[in-house]
């Protein structure tokens, strides 16, 4: 039987691209409903098919990870893409992308873009930020979709791996990759000037082929919630405060109340920036106060 994966899921269908560069329309088999298994861009799949447009998906292979929102499999980076202004770049919200994205063992790349809309101080400012994040163990890389500014530095690491571009609605996810490959000529919208947040554009997961890897333009998003993440996990999900907790006193510290913290004294002196700390805080008591599910 031909295998493939799937690179478009949109009103049913399910497109999957063969090892021969050939885009097959399937559709999935009605055991998938029975045992509640519901294909994701990004699987890779056995099918059979008469023809491009009459194809059956059969077998749905075992994934390496997955992500509800965007709902996509197999997923090797993803490109957390954040604007320095129109919306404001928010790290409470980077972080909590940073988190979901660690918990679920996909390596990020953190890109900043419309760096050229910024003023000097607004510049600096993202400067400080990138020296920080980069200091906490992340790629981080400064871009303009309008002069292009970044885009060399963004190229490489597309090579040969399955990337997912993530981030609020409005940051310019779109028009990056419109940058990158123009021919794609995704469509792109203005912030709401009365909501002070972008319009979504990306309807729906698709893998686009750029160079030699494959990207994922995803609808935005502005909220995320740590369903299956526990208080445990958190540490590990934020690789600065997991190495500074090796030299805490006690093992399994959780970085409030212990004492003899190394995370709390690198906060003292600024060896980690504050505001890193206090969304490690909020996150833990927003998974303790979580509803339990039954």
């Amino acid at each position: 039987m031909p295998e493939g994966k799937i690179i478009k899921a949109l009103s049913g269908f399910y497109y999957v691209l063969t090892d021969d560069n050939q885009v097959i329309q399937c559709r999935g088999r009605g055991v998938f409903r029975l045992n509640k298994v519901t294909p994701l861009v990004g699987d890779e799949v056995v099918f059979q098919a008469e023809n491009e447009t009459e194809g059956y998906i059969l077998e749905v292979k075992d994934r390496k990870n997955e992500l509800v929102r965007p709902p996509i499999s197999n997923v090797d980076q993803a490109i957390l893409v954040f604007s320095a202004v129109e919306p404001d770049f928010s790290t409470a919200l980077l972080d909590r992308f940073l988190v979901l994205v660690e918990f679920n063992r996909i390596k990020p790349i953190i890109c900043i873009t419309k760096m050229d809309l910024t003023s000097s101080d607004e510049k600096a400012m993202m400067e400080t930020y990138r020296n920080q994040y980069t200091n906490a163990g992340y790629e981080v890389i400064l871009t303009s979709s309008e002069t292009e500014d970044g885009l060399e530095q963004l190229l490489p690491h597309l090579k040969g791996v399955i990337s997912v571009f993530a981030g609020q609605s409005g940051v310019g996810k779109s028009s990056l990759l419109n940058a990158i490959r123009p021919d794609l000529e995704l469509k792109t919208n203005d912030i709401s000037s009365h909501l002070g947040r972008g319009k979504h554009t990306t309807r729906h997961v698709e893998l686009i082929k750029i160079g030699e890897g494959l990207v994922a333009d995803t609808p935005g998003f502005s909220s995320l919630e740590f369903t299956d993440i526990e208080v445990e996990d958190l540490n590990y999900c934020f690789p600065d405060i997991e190495k500074l907790s090796e030299d805490c006193k006690f093992r399994g510290c959780l970085h409030l109340k212990e004492p003899k913290c190394a995370v709390k004294e690198a906060v003292s002196n600024g060896e980690l920036p504050e505001y890193r700390y206090e969304h490690y805080e909020l996150f833990v008591q927003e998974i303790k106060e979580r509803k339990p599910r039954y």
